[in-house]
């Protein structure tokens, strides 16, 4: 069983309540398996997720989410069409427009366990800039996705597309406005975003 089935059981979705380790920049690595250190670290850097391991708890998960923030009226700006067909019976209403949209809706490439952050692409970003997306995310992703470091990301996406690497790839680390830390060459300049994750359990 995976350290998220372990935290919060097989037949009732949590929010993220593992406790976050307050480590400066330059402690050694946590020697945990990438579970749990991605879960740690994503936590630090002010992230918030729901565990589901159904469809019916994902799609309780979001609208969980829509309640709490009280989004029910507000457009979610996607950018993928099979993300829009898999919740489209969800009452959620989908724009392609950013500007008119309080929340950005994604799939994701990895969740990097080394810094609790999330690699995107183009697949996701298409041309757009992350200064240019709403402040509010929900990203959709399954535990499979999850990868040591950021390397171990990078090597992943090479070899699934080959000769067809998506462009504008970065990472989103900072769910926070208040939390500073070092950028990495691929965060570099990214805004911080108040981000949930829709965690799916598919291994």
């Amino acid at each position: 069983m995976s350290i998220f089935g372990k935290l919060f059981g097989t037949s009732k979705k949590k929010s993220s309540d593992a406790p976050a380790e307050n480590r400066g920049v330059h402690m050694p690595e946590l020697d945990l398996p990438i579970d749990e250190k991605f879960t740690i670290y994503f936590k630090k850097n002010g992230g918030k997720f729901i565990y589901c391991d159904s469809d019916d708890e994902v799609s309780s998960a979001l609208q969980n989410i829509v309640e709490e923030n009280d989004w029910r009226d507000n457009s979610f700006f996607s950018l993928d069409d099979r993300l829009e067909k898999k919740f489209a019976n969800e009452h959620i209403s989908f724009s392609k427009s950013a500007k008119k949209s309080t929340v950005f809706f994604t799939t994701c490439e990895h969740l990097i366990a080394q810094n609790g952050s999330i690699l995107i692409s183009s697949n996701q970003l298409k041309e757009r800039k992350m200064n240019e997306l709403p402040e509010n995310f929900i990203v959709y992703a399954t535990t499979s996705q999850l990868t040591a470091s950021l390397g171990d990301g990078l090597k992943s996406i090479k070899k699934k597309y080959q000769g067809s690497i998506p462009a504008n790839i970065t990472t989103i680390k900072h769910f926070q406005s208040n939390i500073k830390e070092e950028d990495d060459f691929l965060s570099y300049g990214s805004t911080a975003k108040n981000l949930y994750l829709i965690l799916m359990e598919d291994l």
